[in-house]
């Protein structure tokens, strides 16, 4: 009798998951020479290798994910919704594994649009059982639904070193029902791991009962009528659409249009050069020893003088031309200070990769970067612009960004990586037989260099054919002046501030440290006089029995840990124990003193005394810019404790000044603008308190000088609570009155500002049609959930319809700002530098003399940055410190 064959198919993207996290612990362990984490790639590899050995493969597939979304987002948008963003640790490894899998000799395929269970699924179903035995690995349980008789389904149990077998016969002695009827289970229980919603109430204990009488969701809906009268009973009559929608999500496809069969499949053994290249990247010194290399290393010394010498003299001056890609892999994602590892530019069909040493230090790429009559294309040009002028290159003329560009066209599309975006853009469908790069494409990728080039290589050639691609959705969403006159501009304006940096008083902050330690050691003494005795202030479960034992006071919320200590619950004690306004005020001066002293103290460059914060542009939905390493948009202004942190900041000369601009109530100006409401622009065309306004409208009062400080506090919370959707449970809660108390503000505040109103309506309204909304500049923003059956989602996303608009907006319009003012600063001649931007505020640091001039023209630019139909107003100050300028 002829011997069968043995098809091994395994779910690439499940088990490297497993993988990553069987070695988390060990992550700092697992990185190589270049910072790389390896663990995941570390433990597939010991698995693939554990596995070939055991099974003996005649043919082998890995098969992975396309993307984040597949067909079954098309009929189910939640679909794997609810999964945690991957750490970034295992994305960077995933272009490895095709690397570490080419090494092995094992071929791996993904199809755009579906998932690697369809794909595997397809062939196990597809093959002869004459032929083939077919032996499936996957760390989800999901693919056992394909056992049968010729095919036996591993489940790795423990990391990816122990799999549990399953077969017909084990899935019915384990369950109870045959490996298809898996499907009709998730159709009833669902699957939480994959937002598969299921029935509601209906377990797997009582999903297996009804199947064991009724065989499948249809069998249980013929017999529906015969089931006692239960809420289980009306849950299922009232979800029989939700248990029919769970079952086809569940369904791994049997027919998906793959371009490869079992006879591409064949498994011949491992590539020893490719081997040799994985390991020596990724440090895998024992899995080398095993390898007889002593002629790879010997052929290959011989280039490499000669390949070196060869880039500098025939390819870098080859590339001496336009629209060419360019992109920098650095070790770290602080672009500031993290080394370069590789560089790699080209075209379509030339592209070329090489070591920093090699490239940067070449006076061909200088010219080529420096000439602006020369355009490039990169991924983050502000990344790209920042860690080249740290080598005296100053890049010129950045005509395209990939990352800008994806995140503008789904502001959710804001990865640091550009693999994830190119799979996003489904750049990486191409057929097995067919290189990364496309037929015909000519890479120059030295023979002696490492798997880490090639991988740069591919991501050139993405940049290069995704830029057209991009482009062609911005102009078809009516975002290209979005993209060519605000966000790529802005990008350079951006690197420039953080190029500059802002300089910090060193010694005031030391001084402050030691002030604020003496602060925390007089409150800590008077909150252990209180409580009778010494305990561990920052031990929550400590403070918690002080004050609900041993002092009294009623328990609020519990955990699963003890009592909640949060700030929310403490809160809701203050009026009765005096004991938490200390613990309050402890908490506000000790981080103060970890996050912004002691964390500003860190970050200092010590040549220049100055902080390079980063900008992230592409991180908030609305459009919001934010700042990393450090944050300095969240320092504290509520507490004096936490302004003062501000007199740190100084100019980086001597008799310069630190001037500050912001934009007042810029948000509720343009919800004016937008709502078109009567009263609402009456009040900023007159130059009116916009909060007593409001007071005055809402409370019935017909005189200002009537307000009192509370009506205006009231308003206040009103009109900004407006901006954001606020309903009447968050304005309770911000008041501290009733809700129906609440509604009543809300409903008077419709009823005086109709024009806000029928705004509001509207902007849900299109958001429903739609599925996004826009700000003033068409900067959309998709809501997957406006439609959503579930409330709270529901809710949240109407909230946003009518937020986005008007906080984009108001981002946007800070934005151009910017744009302007770097300009202006120029063709004025000004030494006055633009160094920071915080939400609706911009901070300079210029001569004394130049800031009566500074004044007008920051005014004049800011308010005139955008025509609304109410004017915009900018409040400016100076002083020594970013303290005393406000």
């Amino acid at each position: 009798m002829t011997k069968k064959n043995k098809l091994l198919l395994i779910d690439g993207s499940s088990v490297a998951f497993r993988a990553f996290f069987a070695l988390h612990q060990q992550l700092e362990r697992f990185k190589n020479k270049s910072g790389l984490h390896t663990n995941a790639l570390y433990g597939f590899h010991n698995m693939i290798e554990s596995v070939l050995t055991k099974e003996k493969p005649s043919h082998v597939l890995v098969a992975f994910d396309a993307g984040k979304t597949t067909f079954r987002n098309e009929f189910f948008n939640e679909y794997k919704s609810g999964r945690s963003k991957t750490p970034n640790e295992f994305t960077e490894q995933m272009p490895y594994l095709r690397e570490l899998l080419d090494g092995f000799g094992i071929k791996h395929y993904e199809l755009s649009n579906y998932e690697a269970d369809d794909i595997i699924g397809t062939l196990s179903d597809t093959v002869d059982p004459a032929i083939f035995d077919v032996v499936i690995i996957s760390g989800d349980r999901d693919l056992t639904q394909l056992a049968k008789e010729n095919v036996r389904v591993d489940i790795t149990v423990k990391g990816v070193s122990e799999l549990k077998e399953y077969t017909i016969e084990s899935i019915a002695d384990e369950m109870g029902i045959k490996p298809k009827q898996i499907i009709d289970l998730k159709g009833l229980a669902g699957d939480t791991s994959d937002n598969i919603p299921g029935v509601t109430k209906i377990g797997e204990k009582t999903a297996l009962k009804l199947l064991k009488e009724y065989h499948s969701v249809e069998g249980v809906y013929e017999h529906i009528d015969e089931l006692k009268k239960s809420k289980m009973k009306e849950n299922l009559i009232n979800e029989k659409e939700v248990a029919f929608l769970s079952k086809r999500l569940a369904t791994i496809m049997l027919d998906t249009p793959i371009t490869i069969g079992v006879n591409d499949l064949a498994y011949n053994g491992p590539d020893i050069e490719k081997l040799v290249q994985f390991y020596k990247e990724m440090d895998f010194k024992t899995h080398l020893s095993k390898l007889d290399t002593t002629e790879y290393d010997a052929a290959n010394e011989e280039k490499r003088e000669e390949v070196a010498y060869k880039f500098v003299t025939e390819i870098i001056p080859e590339m001496f031309t336009d629209k060419t890609g360019l992109y920098l892999e650095m070790l770290t994602d602080n672009y500031h200070t993290s080394e370069i590892i590789s560089v790699g530019w080209g075209h379509e069909n030339h592209i070329y990769v090489s070591d920093p040493e090699i490239v940067l230090n070449s006076p061909y790429f200088k010219e080529w970067a420096q000439d602006a009559a020369l355009s490039k294309q990169v991924f983050d040009v502000k990344r790209t612009y920042v860690a080249l002028n740290r080598y005296g290159i100053e890049l010129k003329n950045s005509q395209f960004d990939i990352l800008l560009a994806s995140y503008i066209l789904n502001t959710k599309d804001n990865s640091k990586d550009l693999s994830e975006v190119a799979i996003e853009h489904d750049y990486y469908n191409v057929s097995p037989d067919e290189s990364i790069y496309g037929k015909g494409a000519k890479i120059h990728i030295p023979e002696d260099v490492s798997i880490m080039h090639e991988h740069i290589a591919h991501k050139i050639k993405a940049i290069v054919l995704l830029s057209e691609q991009l482009e062609r959705h911005l102009a078809q969403n009516n975002q290209t002046e979005l993209f060519y006159d605000m966000e790529l501009p802005l990008a350079m304006v951006l690197a420039k501030m953080e190029i500059s940096g802002i300089k910090v008083d060193a010694q005031r902050l030391r001084e402050m440290k030691v002030e604020f330690a003496e602060r925390l050691i007089g409150i800590e003494n008077r909150v252990y006089e209180l409580a009778g005795e010494t305990f561990n202030l920052n031990s929550p479960k400590q403070l918690g029995v002080i004050l609900f034992e041993k002092m009294g006071y009623p328990v609020i919320k519990k955990t699963k840990t003890g009592y909640s200590t949060a700030v929310d619950v403490l809160e809701q004690l203050r009026d009765q124990a005096p004991i938490v306004e200390d613990i309050l005020e402890y908490r506000q001066i000790a981080k103060l003193q970890s996050t912004y002293i002691e964390g500003l103290l860190k970050v200092i460059h010590g040549n220049s005394g100055k902080i390079h914060t980063r900008y992230m542009q592409t991180i908030a939905q609305t459009g919001r810019l934010s700042s990393i390493d450090p944050n300095l948009q969240n320092i504290p202004i509520r507490l004096e404790e936490g302004r003062k942190v501000r007199q740190a900041f100084v100019p980086s000369h001597e008799g310069w000044k630190i001037f500050a601009s912001d934009y007042s109530q810029i948000e509720l100006r343009v919800l004016a603008h937008i709502s078109d409401d009567d009263h609402l622009k009456e009040a900023f065309i007159e130059g009116q308190d916009i909060h007593a306004s409001t007071a005055m409208r809402v409370f019935g009062i017909e005189k200002q000088e009537d307000v009192t400080p509370a009506m205006r506090s009231q308003a206040k919370a009103v009109n900004f609570g407006i901006v954001y959707g606020i309903s009447d449970y968050g304005l309770s809660k911000n008041l501290d009155i009733s809700r129906k108390e609440a509604q009543l503000f809300i409903d008077t505040y419709f009823d005086k500002y109709p024009g806000v109103k029928i705004y509001m309506e509207d902007i849900v309204r299109e958001a429903k049609e739609k599925g996004y909304v826009e700000t003033l500049f068409h900067r959309r923003r998709y809501l997957p959930d406006i439609n959503s059956r579930n409330f709270n989602l529901r809710s949240f996303a109407e909230r946003t319809a009518m937020n986005t608009p008007i906080q984009g907006s108001a981002a946007d319009i800070i934005k151009v700002a910017m744009i302007e003012m770097d300009k202006r600063l120029e063709t004025e001649g000004l030494k006055a530098t633009m160094l920071l931007q915080v939400h609706d505020e911009l901070i300079f640091e210029a001569p004394e003399s130049e800031i009566p001039l500074l004044e007008k023209l920051v005014a004049e630019v800011m308010e005139n940055a955008v025509a609304l139909n109410v004017p915009l107003k900018v409040d400016s100050s100076s002083g020594d410190s970013w303290y005393d300028s406000k």
